[in-house]
């Protein structure tokens, strides 16, 4: 009996895979740390952005703390719970997506939104976390790298959510989902032919895609990309404004308050979009490179926890949520300096957005968890 109490005593008392020094709430600091010096980064440019007005402001603190208490309470979840219950939140995401065709609300040539009374909520948003989570809860029982079969189980899963947000219209976050989907895909091992494969399909497709799927206003941005100076005054003009906002920053900027093209409504959806056109015309390139670095370290952060997951689905969701998230900022950045066609893909933890920003936080708790189950196994 001595023997077996000093056994216990040297391994932590682990029963089922947690020691009695794991007990209380299980943070990870770093990341949170991050986070909330990139929302309190954002609410600082979205004041500005928004032209003074405190109620955007207001709101989005409302969202924040709604999605920090989300993001807490899903990191305190065992990874197995997550897999476990992934088809509930997909299958759940889908009928929401459906519920939108028949019942949802528009605004501005899209119908995206469920009214819920006193806001509404964006299900598009939900997938993009509902998506990876599903492919990688299915991966991660399956013999990799996948074969075939498997493969095709999987694109059917990122592909049907994905057509469902595209047809709202909203090619932005459809292509989103498709990405967080693919790169749980591409980090189980996905074999070279079949990526080559699915190249060769893409190509094939593209002329399909432009002249039955794209819309004329979508064909338009993309040729507006490479002249913008063709449609001044139409769909060049979001470029235009963008870049020259940009441009006069300079290093250091104008100014808190003091960028004309956004204080003046030159720049629009200057809140939401195009808001890094804000930080960069009163910060300057400097303010930009600050926001990037905080950026850099979250993916970081990111990388790190996937690679010291300890369960394949740990780290294929873990690597997909942080690849994700790299793709929203390359995405944001790119099209609002004009190297990529505007599609609506905001820049996260900093533009406006209650359902997005929500979304963002319950994708971090999801790697917090994993996160803090590797130090609760590891101990």
């Amino acid at each position: 009996m001595a023997e077996f109490d000093r056994q216990l005593k040297d391994h932590g008392s682990t029963i089922y895979g947690r020691s009695r020094t794991s007990f209380g709430p299980r943070i990870d600091y770093t990341l949170l740390l991050l986070l909330v010096a990139l929302m309190a980064t954002g609410v600082m440019i979205l004041y500005s952005a928004s032209g003074q007005q405190f109620t955007y402001v207001k709101r989005q603190l409302i969202f924040m703390a709604a999605g920090l208490v989300a993001m807490l309470v899903v990191g305190q979840m065992p990874t197995r719970f997550l897999e476990r219950w992934a088809f509930v939140l997909y299958g759940g995401g889908l009928v929401l997506l459906v519920s939108v065709i028949f019942v949802g609300v528009g605004a501005k040539g899209a119908q995206r939104w469920l009214d819920l009374g006193s806001f509404r909520f964006q299900p598009s948003e939900l997938m993009k976390i509902a998506v990876p989570l599903m492919v990688a809860s299915y991966l991660g029982r399956c013999l990799l790298p996948p074969r075939f079969t498997v493969v095709m189980v999987a694109l059917a899963m990122i592909i049907v959510p994905a057509v469902l947000v595209g047809i709202q219209p909203d090619l932005g976050t459809a292509l989103l989902i498709f990405a967080a989907g693919s790169f749980v895909l591409f980090l189980a091992g996905l074999r070279k032919r079949y990526m080559f494969g699915a190249l060769v399909l893409a190509l094939t497709a593209a002329p399909l895609f432009w002249f039955y799927l794209l819309r004329d206003y979508q064909k338009l941005r993309i040729m507006t990309l490479i002249d913008p100076q063709s449609d001044k005054l139409g769909a060049g003009w979001n470029i235009i404004q963008s870049t020259t906002a940009i441009g006069a920053g300079g290093f250091s900027g104008k100014g808190w308050f003091q960028g004309t093209q956004s204080q003046l409504d030159f720049l629009p959806e200057s809140h939401t979009d195009f808001i890094i056109a804000v930080l960069s015309e009163e910060h300057g390139l400097l303010g930009v490179i600050l926001l990037l670095l905080l950026y850099l370290a979250v993916i970081l952060r990111g990388v790190f926890i996937s690679l010291r997951a300890q369960t394949m689905f740990g780290r294929l969701l873990a690597g997909s949520i942080t690849l994700t998230f790299f793709v929203y900022i390359f995405v944001n950045l790119g099209m609002v300096s004009g190297m990529l066609p505007i599609v609506g893909v905001p820049l996260p933890m900093v533009s406006y957005g209650g359902t997005a920003i929500v979304t963002l936080l319950l994708g971090f708790g999801m790697l917090m968890a994993i996160s803090t189950e590797e130090k609760r196994m590891g101990q």
